[in-house]
């Protein structure tokens, strides 16, 4: 299957894994380039730019294949050193980088001029279309349905994805809802050339997160999942829990009032508990609507195989068979 996005990243499926705070790391990101998707290192998860050097330099051991490393710019409690990151990412050759949260227009230059093709992720098409002014090579385009945070706007793909074909003029994928071949049947027919899996790759063999996080997502149904930090303006889609609960009471107590101050033990700090350790309880973690439709945990290789043969007869057979 050939697609723009195919072309652009030289890979053989128009499938990548977005980045994921505590999953992004070289063992699953070799693992989707190794099977001929876009493997994703997370930055950040890294801490320090010597840190995320090491990952890269891991992952270039394990796949020979593209793959690309994700910064994002979000509000945080102590502020990443951008500049330091982004010179580790062209120093160790990485020639994709994906982008999330606010406009990446301070670090495109040296992107650009390091010869890195950049993919951003976008919630809407204002954004998409910034992103096309300031020189991303792609984006993303993240349906109201994704995991992590879905913007402000709640619109889901159905509306976001034909928009996107109609509006934007660099190739982008679709983000939020992907599973499976039909998700990938249903994004090519609304003009994406591909999509961004993250919440279907953390119920994979190789994702490095505790079983407990992955028996979560197989027993999660299409009601299970939580907005959170709507007042502040960051809104968030987790996985309902304990920790979630109290968020939601508290946000609903506190309404216009409400403080990131007022919720920071259920946020901050707490992903190492619970991908490594499997507290499940231990705070809020992004997850997607579609984990409802996950059912298995395979491995990286049978997952895109998978999808892509389901696409292909999709394609070829149901669809053709209804003219």
């Amino acid at each position: 299957m050939k697609t723009k996005i195919t072309e652009l990243f030289e890979i053989e499926h128009p499938i990548i894994q977005g980045g994921m705070h505590y999953v992004g790391f070289a063992v699953l990101a070799a693992a989707v380039s190794n099977a001929g998707g876009l493997g994703i290192i997370t930055g950040l998860t890294q801490r320090t730019p010597e840190n995320l050097a090491k990952e890269i330099a891991r992952c270039r051991e394990m796949t020979d294949k593209p793959f690309g490393v994700n910064l994002t710019f979000l509000p945080t409690v102590n502020t990443p050193d951008y500049p330091a990151f982004v010179d580790v990412i062209i120093k160790g050759g990485v020639r994709i980088v994906e982008t999330a949260g606010r406009n990446p227009v301070e670090v495109m230059p040296a992107l650009k001029a390091a010869g890195i093709k950049v993919i951003h992720k976008c919630t809407s098409i204002r954004h998409s279309l910034k992103a096309q002014q300031i020189g991303c090579d792609a984006v993303s385009v993240d349906g109201f349905e994704c995991g992590g945070h879905p913007g402000e706007d709640d619109v889901p793909n159905m509306i976001l994805l034909p928009l996107a074909a109609d509006t934007l003029e660099i190739p982008f994928v679709a983000s939020g809802g992907m599973a499976d071949g039909r998700s990938l049947t249903a994004a090519l027919a609304l003009g994406a050339d591909g999509i961004n899996m993250g919440t279907r790759f953390i119920a994979t063999q190789e994702a490095p997160v505790h079983s407990n996080v992955k028996q979560a997502i197989l027993n999660a149904t299409e009601r299970d999942t939580r907005l959170i930090m709507r007042a502040l303006r960051n809104t968030e889609r987790v996985m309902n829990n304990a920790a979630v609960e109290k968020i939601v009471a508290t946000e609903k107590a506190l309404g216009d009032q409400l403080q990131f101050e007022d919720i920071v033990e259920q946020v901050a700090g707490v992903y190492p508990k619970i991908m490594l350790d499997g507290q499940m309880d231990a705070g809020a973690w992004s997850c997607g609507l579609v984990a409802s439709l996950i059912h298995d945990i395979p491995t990286c290789e049978e997952l895109i195989q998978r999808i892509v043969r389901e696409a292909e007869d999709n394609i070829r057979q149901r669809l053709s068979g209804l003219l």
